[in-house]
């Protein structure tokens, strides 16, 4: 056995979403020999990828096939998270991506779905911030339980200290609810919102991270154009429900980040409160909102479909709780978002692999019709 037979049996293992084999797309490396044993190290996109085990089989069966049937496979896996930021980062620049989590209208549970994705990302050893960018109705603070907390300082050798994040279930957090008191109403015009979001990019310290996970306020408006104005966003994450007064307003928030001026790429589309399933009953899907409505407004748009979240009664219990369902023994919500946060890594990586790199947006003026 020599490492050219081995690089050639495995050149058999096709990448399923890049469509090029393993080899071609230099995954594989530190091959090892030792007799009847072969060791190596499949190189992911991400931590997080939902593929190990399908590359751990097909690898194996490759060895085994093309190269010795008796042959003891050994394979590591590290990860080389994708980015495709070429900013000169002086704004996060130990951040990767930047995924904006949005919604057309309020209600539908974007604050559920962005903690719920954060954590399911952590659980895939990725690492993860999360930032509440909704100045007017924040949640992390109620969704995590750190209610009262707050963040400290440190001095990380710039100009001056940056403030800390919190950090809880594995995943760094900051919100303007650990800044003020949460029975005082933010009563702020546009430019204030504005600035805060620029604070949030600015003076706090977010380290090294795979993912910041941004959870936006509902509509269209001042934060997000102040956000894709400010950095370089990977790609946007659209919330939905199956109700049709939902979809047109999910429709809005599409058309705002594909416009030519914006032009921020469409991670894909998240149906939450898909179905009701009763706990004791966990077979039945009662369709309460419409039936796929979601999946539809997703392939008429010709966008990517991130899967279907239910209706769950411990999903809202355990953010009230400040323990998200995918802190749980849940089993079936946690399905349901460790799969949509699998499609929604598998499409950040091909976004970064065949569409332009991120930018700044520069807005001059929007015209008036």
């Amino acid at each position: 056995m020599t490492e050219e037979i081995i690089l050639k049996a495995l050149s058999n293992v096709q990448d399923p979403d890049f469509h090029k084999d393993i080899v071609t797309l230099n995954m594989v490396k530190d091959i090892h020999i030792d007799g009847n044993k072969i060791s190596f190290t499949v190189v992911l996109t991400t931590p997080a990828c939902p593929l190990k085990e399908t590359f751990r089989k097909n690898c194996t069966d490759a060895i085994r096939t093309y190269v010795n049937p008796d042959a003891e496979v050994g394979i590591q896996f590290d990860a080389n998270t994708t980015s495709k930021r070429t900013d000169n980062k002086a704004l996060l620049p130990g951040v990767k991506n930047i995924i904006a989590v949005v919604s057309g209208k309020g209600g539908v549970g974007k604050s559920t779905v962005a903690a719920n994705l954060a954590l399911a990302l952590a659980q895939g050893n990725a690492k993860v911030g999360l930032m509440d960018a909704d100045i007017y109705g924040p949640s992390v603070p109620i969704m995590f339980g750190v209610r009262g907390q707050k963040p400290g300082m440190v001095d990380v050798g710039s100009s001056k200290p940056m403030l800390a994040p919190l950090e809880r279930y594995g995943i760094r957090l900051m919100s303007i609810g650990l800044l003020v008191d949460e029975r005082n109403a933010v009563v702020w015009r546009g430019p204030m919102v504005s600035s805060a979001i620029r604070q949030f990019v600015s003076d706090v310290y977010w380290g090294e991270l795979d993912y910041l996970v941004v959870d936006m306020p509902p509509g269209t408006g001042d934060i997000h154009l102040t956000l894709v104005q400010t950095v370089p966003v990977t790609g946007v994450i659209i919330v939905t429900t199956p109700q049709d007064v939902a979809l047109a307003d999910a429709k809005k928030g599409i058309a705002m980040f594909m416009q030519a001026q914006i032009n921020v790429p469409v991670i894909g589309l998240v149906e939450n409160m898909s179905y009701f399933t009763p706990a004791e009953l966990p077979e039945n899907k009662y369709y309460i909102f419409g039936k796929e409505g979601g999946k539809k407004l997703a392939a008429e748009y010709d966008i990517p479909f991130l899967g279907q979240i239910p209706l769950v009664k411990s999903i809202c219990d355990g953010g009230d709780a400040g323990v998200p369902v995918m802190m749980s023994d849940d089993m079936i919500s946690r399905k349901a978002f460790e799969e949509f946060a699998a499609n929604a890594t598998r499409s950040i990586a091909i976004r970064n692999a065949n569409t332009d790199a991120t930018k700044v947006v520069e807005i001059t003026e929007f015209r008036r019709h």
